[in-house]
């Protein structure tokens, strides 16, 4: 009669997962990997900063091309600088929806459930989504203004000027640093609303629509209110000239930064209070 006798196939030893504690740094590096990983990422920051610069461009191109038909008020009233740094205006949309796209789309898809349960503690996952947009959007708009700024002044011809021109390399940062501010407010505003269509319409709201409306107060309460507005402050940040009543730059960077505290401040209240 025989015996039979089985032995393990396999002897391998199960391998280990080292599992590591929760730093923000290496939250900052989940958040950096979830950000470049989105296609909508490198589309909605391209679209920004070819409008940043496309602007320069074409302000450059026309301005040259129809100089000679300007009135001399409008040549008085020009400034190459600011006219070359317009695009900010229509980059701060892309930059917003970004900021916002970051946040929403994780509570829309559930997400930010497992977010959370990797990270329970919450606040440092504010903190890393904050800090990569910022530094992101930093390092681009700076950038895109710079080359917005030095192509449009190079079209402008003989109308143009040098970065070494007076507020010229304050306006070029300023740019990169109010598109920065405005992008961290969106993500702040992703977190207390936790919709995108709420939060990117409260946020136009604040920028243009708030700003539009207050022309219609009257003059003392315009003086009072409009200019700590975030998109007003923001562009005291940029003008090369301050307007009779506009806060001068380092109020406005003030300003601005108050707004972008206090809406980090409330994202993080709720955040912690509220269920995921």
């Amino acid at each position: 009669m025989s015996t039979l006798t089985t032995e393990p196939v396999n002897s391998r030893e199960s391998s280990r997962i080292l599992v590591q504690p929760v730093t923000q740094i290496r939250v900052r590096r989940s958040e950096w990997v979830k950000m470049r990983s989105l296609r909508s990422t490198l589309l909605t920051l391209a679209a920004a900063v070819a409008t940043l610069i496309a602007t320069g461009v074409l302000v450059g191109i026309v301005t040259n091309h129809y100089w000679s038909t300007l009135r001399p008020d409008e040549i008085a009233a020009f400034n190459p600088i600011d006219r070359t740094l317009l695009g900010y205006n229509l980059a701060q949309l892309a930059v917003c929806v970004l900021g916002v796209l970051l946040v929403t789309g994780e509570y829309a898809t559930g997400m930010i459930r497992a977010t959370f349960g990797a990270v329970p503690q919450r606040l440092p996952v504010v903190w890393a989504k904050a800090t990569v947009y910022a530094v992101v959007t930093l390092v681009l708009m700076t950038a895109a203004a710079l080359v917005a700024f030095s192509s449009g002044q190079l079209l402008l011809g003989d109308h143009g000027t040098t970065l070494a021109a007076d507020g010229a390399l304050h306006s070029v940062i300023g740019v990169g640093g109010y598109l920065t501010l405005i992008g961290v407010l969106a993500v702040a505003l992703g977190f207390v609303i936790r919709s995108t269509a709420g939060a990117v319409a409260l946020l136009f709201g604040l920028l243009m629509v708030l700003p539009a409306m207050g022309l219609l107060l009257p003059s003392s309460w315009q003086e009072n209110l409009l200019p700590y507005l975030p998109s007003n402050a923001g562009s005291s940040m940029i003008a090369t000239h301050i307007a009779p009543q506009g806060l001068s730059a380092e109020t406005g960077l003030l300003v601005l930064t108050t707004w972008v505290i206090g809406a980090l401040a409330l994202a993080a209240v709720l955040v912690k209070r509220r269920d995921a």
